[in-house]
């Protein structure tokens, strides 16, 4: 038998599986604050669908995380408070997100997100730690094709210059 090769969940966690363990599941639950927040600001209804399953995942991520975290005697990082509910008519309007600031956020969160997972699942030693890192990276990437979708559809990106005529050959 080699190194390392009974079941992976009895194998130990290499410094930076845990540390990128904790970093993720740090990153889901203020990433979930976030999201409570932009669901108050969200006028939307589809892009409250999206926020919802995106709140959705990152509490099951953070979950997840922090029972891997403590099968493997660490301790995870704090949640934050829940966020109350909020009706968006209640917010000032200058105080206000709106639903192009928010979509835009959500993009830029996804993309991320999709970095980090891509590290985690490289640097894993631990196959169920990639495997799950994989997870979290095809969620991420099905949520930022459904994130651009809505925002194409409701005229939310701004796009780069696009190349509308290319040269002939």
């Amino acid at each position: 038998m080699g190194i390392l090769s009974g079941n992976p969940k009895d194998e130990p966690l290499h410094y930076g599986e845990i540390f990128y363990i904790w970093s993720y599941s740090a990153k889901k639950k203020s990433i979930l604050s976030t999201y409570q927040l932009y669901l108050s600001h969200a006028g939307d209804t589809e892009l409250k669908r999206l926020l919802n399953n995106l709140i959705q995942q990152a509490r099951q991520a953070a979950v997840e995380c922090d029972e891997l975290l403590v099968h493997n005697g660490i301790m995870p990082p704090p949640s934050l408070p829940e966020r109350p509910s909020v009706r968006l008519e209640e917010i000032p309007a200058g105080a206000r997100f709106s639903d192009v600031e928010i979509a835009l956020a959500i993009g830029e969160n996804l993309t991320a997100s999709l970095v980090a997972c891509s590290q985690i699942t490289g640097s894993s030693i631990r196959i169920d730690v990639g495997l799950l890192f994989s997870k979290y990276y095809a969620l991420h990437l099905a949520s930022s094709a459904a994130a651009l979708s809505l925002s194409k559809e409701k005229g939310w990106l701004v796009p780069p210059p696009l190349q509308l005529r290319r040269p002939e050959h």
